[in-house]
């Protein structure tokens, strides 16, 4: 095959594999990207960012989603879905792999995050805690309506979305986020060389664009392929739970149990972060309450002066 002719070849190259080895049809059913390497062999960019080398006889072609119709089946939502979080304070013992987890999903710089595990107290005699706090996917969300170019949106499966192919990089919905839930692309982004070329994934928000927003994004690239969100099954403590509120249903991401939603968040006393806003956040929060760990991170000495 000549150079140029094996070129134009790879622009429009899908691929699909069988299971051999480590690699799998699912895993390289959502790469958007090949490039050639020497011998008979391709570099494939996943959706999720992972590079991999896979030989030219395992592939066959196939046609790439264009960028309008990633952005119009992003926009869209997954039919029949209403996605909600569950978040048991109780299991955190603060081991971030939650945050690595994401970052690494979404092409997010060591200063970034979509979540973030904070350190909290309710009272000056109470217990420490910790809290991971993401977007929070209201149903009612400020930032969306003070966006003046419609590039961050909510979905009908309730997710809230940004499309950086359309954010001037205005950051009124920053302001207008109660949850500080959004960041700022200040600076070029993580690894922006191995994503060059790579079509824009709304749900992914991938790659991303410096002088853009970018918050989290519940996995929605992951969802589609029946997965659950990165920082869902990173977790090593069982701390997420996550599902469809339409089913009734969540589950944990590290012991795989499926539960009700409802009865979940019910005998549980959940609750959601600054209800008094009337936001209807789609995170849900079980106090820490029997906690599976000792706090072991620095709390206030009570003792008297």
């Amino acid at each position: 095959m000549e150079k140029k002719t094996r070129r134009d070849f790879m622009k429009t190259l899908g691929v699909s594999i069988g299971a051999t080895g480590v690699l799998t049809s699912s895993l390289l059913s959502s790469c958007n990207r090949v490039e050639a390497v020497s011998g008979d062999k391709i570099k494939v960019l996943t959706a999720g960012g992972q590079l991999v080398e896979v030989d030219i006889s395992q592939l066959k072609p196939a046609e790439f989603p264009s960028l309008s119709e990633n952005q119009e089946r992003g926009r869209k939502g997954i039919p029949g879905k209403s996605w909600v979080m569950v978040i048991d304070l109780s299991k955190c013992r603060n081991a971030r792999e939650c945050m690595k987890a994401c970052q690494d999903h979404h092409q997010l710089r060591p200063e970034q995050h979509h979540i973030n595990v904070l350190q909290m107290q309710d009272a000056e005699h109470t217990a420490p805690y910790y809290m991971p706090k993401p977007c929070q996917h209201c149903d009612d969300p400020p930032c969306t309506k003070v966006c003046p170019v419609n590039a961050t949106f909510k979905r009908d499966d309730g997710i809230v979305l940004i499309d950086n192919e359309r954010c001037i990089g205005c950051r009124f919905c920053i302001a207008a986020c109660p949850y500080s839930a959004r960041v700022f692309n200040w600076f070029e982004p993580r690894d922006a060389e191995k994503y060059e070329g790579v079509t824009y994934n709304i749900e992914a928000n991938v790659p991303q664009k410096k002088g853009t927003i970018s918050k989290c994004l519940f996995s929605a690239d992951l969802l589609r392929e029946d997965k659950l969100p990165s920082c869902v099954s990173a977790c090593p403590n069982g701390v997420y739970w996550f599902g469809d509120r339409n089913e009734d249903a969540v589950t944990n991401g590290t012991t795989k149990e499926t539960v009700r939603f409802s009865e979940l968040i019910k005998d549980n006393a959940a609750y959601t972060l600054m209800e008094e806003l009337g936001t209807k956040p789609r995170v849900f929060y079980l106090p820490p309450k029997d906690r599976a760990f000792p706090f072991e991170g620095d709390a206030p000495d009570h003792h008297d002066a």
